[in-house]
């Protein structure tokens, strides 16, 4: 098999639609959420995307807050 035939590249960037599914939300809170900055997003041009990484990111961060505020019994 030739290099170029069936390499597979990663995605990196995911659209609105790919990534609500990814979290599992409906894309309106994702929207939601991308205006009121709590999720990073890519913008080129009119689009938008969101980085999978990221996406990993902020989820470590809301679940390391989240086990925080459970052990302040917050």
């Amino acid at each position: 098999m030739s290099a170029t035939a069936q390499e597979t590249i990663p995605v990196l960037l995911l659209t609105p639609r790919q990534a609500a599914r990814a979290l599992g939300i409906s894309e309106r809170t994702l929207a939601t959420y991308t205006k009121s900055g709590l999720l990073p997003v890519v913008r080129i041009g009119c689009s938008v995307r969101y980085s999978v990484e990221g996406l990993r990111e902020w989820i470590s961060r809301a679940t390391e807050k989240k086990c925080e505020d459970f052990r302040n019994g917050t």
